[in-house]
């Protein structure tokens, strides 16, 4: 069952999330769009996994060719073992 929240707690609930919003404009930047700052953190995350998936996979070739596992390439190379 839902609480009752009245008109008053409502309309002042919707104020303080429009002042977050310009608050959080202006900190950003007017002409700023934080549309465009996620589409490239989204395009920039793709090509960082798209990289490490390549990686991984030279290493697993690796580990193939001196016969033995990934985790000891990765301690003969000091990488981390985990993202």
């Amino acid at each position: 069952m839902h609480a009752f929240t009245s008109i008053k707690n409502q309309e002042a609930r919707v104020t303080a999330l429009q002042n977050e919003i310009e608050h959080l404009q202006k900190e950003l930047g007017e002409d700023i769009d934080a549309g465009e700052i996620v589409k490239r953190h989204i395009k920039l995350l793709h090509q960082y996994n798209e990289a490490k998936d390549a990686t991984q996979i030279l290493i697993g070739r690796l580990a193939t060719l001196k016969e033995t596992t990934i985790r000891q390439i990765h301690n003969d190379y000091d990488l981390p073992e985990a993202d």
